[in-house]
């Protein structure tokens, strides 16, 4: 027996569907009528018997218990008898009080430097995720904190609904340790059919919680990009994920915690146990005792492939620097989720921008999925016109794992261009020149969402550049002021791009193509590269799917 099934219970595919499906309903019920007084009893009446189909066939949707009472917590910032509390605060003084940092770029670097954060913790795990998958990465996360609350560590995990795939039974089944507490955001209803479930609630449903951070004793966090799931750790054969993290230590982390708390007790956080449409019938120490040795091995199989990283032992036995710099938390709040689209809302949409147009030479921008829209063209063009360089890196079509954003952006490229932004797309096969391995797959995909302004600040979070990050959804990040770190992480940015990136370019007759660099050879593609005309059908069909939800 294991505490994760296999396979989860909904997809990217099928949340596109129910988001198409009821924004085009909405669209064609608002048009109808003459007035605008009858076009809003036709909506109302559309979605009426929209609902009513739905509760017919699957016996209705039920409520969430979003406003019944939980218990109130927070960070535990008594924690200076701790191991980590005396040697940060000590860092911290010999830096002049500056937080530190350093940046996580492989995978497996990654997931061992959660594992020995885990490993060291004495008082409190606080992690925030958009997605957890039911895989080996899932399956070690949770062995790790269940270790930890066994030790007494007060674990408290906050976790997005609509793409989580860990099922139902296992997160009820950890939250059955006294030591740790579940909850998830904005969760959906359990009974009837989820999709359907979420076109039934759309305007709420829709709008979802994107951060991502890992803290540990209120002194150390990881924030970044990467969700908890085998792709982002390296932990698949066939493919690459290229994300970025920052370990961080010092007074961000402080910050980082008041927003995990703001997140933690808000009235969209639903605790685990009032949703599930099942509770759990096993007991889980009876469960762990019967999987145990299972459970213990993968965990030191993958946790021993991550000692084995230079980095952890480095990290480990103080060998390598931690770049102390200024820094503040960018985050959206989770009101934001609770209100209509507005700039209002859009904290930290508002303050990057606002750091973006301070901007004296150049702005990189890496977001791999990108749908600028009409002001984000202009925007760039605002840039360029007051003689800023910028540079924009997206995936290409072939390393895009979700097409019908690739659509979306599509629509855009030749504007982009037009508007003087150098812009490129991540190579699909250029995954061992990304590793600066000689084996390992070939096929990559880019996941990483950062900006550099400058080559001083550097943005590192959650936030993609499309109306869903922007909009919608609720984001958070760090930004960080150093140009010591900028330049240890990408010492060449032009080379960097050179090898893995084709650079995507208007001809004399203004069409577009793709430059490269491949083998030491220069390449020029007048098609979407890699790209088969299956792939290229299906981006076409897929713009379809309306911007605003890309």
């Amino acid at each position: 027996m294991s505490l994760c099934c296999r396979g989860g219970r909904r997809s990217h595919e099928g949340f596109l569907i129910a988001v198409v499906l009821q924004y085009y309903v909405a669209v064609w019920c608002h048009k109808i009528g003459a007035t605008k007084e009858t076009k809003v009893n036709h909506h109302r009446v559309c979605r009426i018997l929209v609902l009513l189909f739905v509760a017919t066939i699957f016996a209705g949707c039920a409520t969430v218990p979003f406003d019944q009472p939980k218990p109130y917590s927070k960070t535990l910032t008594q924690t200076a008898d701790t191991h980590l509390g005396q040697e940060i605060p000590a860092w911290v003084e010999r830096h002049g009080g500056l937080s530190g940092f350093y940046p996580l770029r492989q995978g497996m670097d990654a997931l061992g430097v959660r594992l020995r954060l885990a490993e060291v913790a004495e008082k409190s795990i606080d992690l925030q995720y958009f997605l957890m998958k039911q895989d080996t990465a899932g399956l070690v996360m949770m062995n790790a904190l269940l270790k930890a609350a066994d030790r007494g560590v007060r674990v408290r995990f906050l976790l997005d609904d609509i793409f989580t795939t860990a099922e139902d039974r296992a997160l009820l089944l950890i939250n059955q340790h006294p030591n740790i507490e579940v909850r998830l955001f904005n969760p959906i209803s359990r009974r009837g059919f989820a999709a359907l479930n979420f076109v039934g609630d759309f305007r709420q449903a829709n709008r979802r919680m994107h951060n991502k951070s890992f803290t540990v004793d209120n002194q150390v966090s990881v924030v970044g990009g990467r969700n908890i799931a085998d792709e982002y750790f390296d932990l698949k054969n066939e493919s690459v994920f290229v994300d970025f993290d920052v370990l961080t230590m010092g007074p961000i982390v402080s910050e980082i915690s008041m927003s995990f708390d703001e997140y933690w007790n808000h009235s969209r956080a639903v605790p685990m146990e009032r949703i599930a449409a099942n509770k759990a019938d096993e007991d889980l120490e009876t469960v762990r005792a019967g999987i145990t040795e299972e459970f213990n091995e993968l965990y030191d199989t993958v946790y021993g492939r991550a000692l084995e990283s230079e980095l952890l032992q480095d990290l480990i036995a103080d060998r390598r620097i931690i770049f102390p710099a200024e820094a503040r938390v960018l985050s959206d709040s989770p009101d934001k989720l609770l209100n209509e689209v507005s700039e209002e809302h859009m904290r930290l949409a508002t303050n990057l921008r606002q750091v973006l147009l301070s901007a004296r030479k150049e702005v990189v921008v890496i977001s791999p999925y990108y749908v600028p829209g009409d002001g984000g063209v202009q925007f760039v063009k605002n840039l360029v016109d007051k003689g800023i360089r910028v540079m924009i890196l997206t995936n290409s079509l072939a390393s895009n794992n979700h097409v019908p954003v690739h659509g979306g952006y599509a629509r855009y490229r030749k504007d982009v261009v037009r508007a003087g932004a150098e812009l490129y797309e991540a190579r699909a096969n250029a995954a061992r020149e990304q590793s600066g391995k000689e084996e390992g797959p070939d096929e990559m995909t880019l996941h990483t969402k950062a900006f550099i302004i400058d080559r001083r600040y550097l943005f590192v979070g959650s936030l993609n550049l499309d109306p869903r990050s922007i909009e919608i959804n609720a984001e958070m990040g760090l930004l960080i002021d150093s140009e010591d770190l900028i330049a240890y992480m990408v010492p060449d940015p032009e080379a960097k791009l050179e090898q893995i990136t084709y650079r995507v370019v208007l001809n004399k007759d203004d069409e577009l193509e793709w430059h490269g660099l491949i083998n030491g050879e220069k390449v020029i593609e007048t098609t979407e590269p890699l790209a088969s005309p299956w792939l290229r059908f299906k981006a076409w069909f897929l713009r379809i799917a309306p911007e605003s939800q890309l």
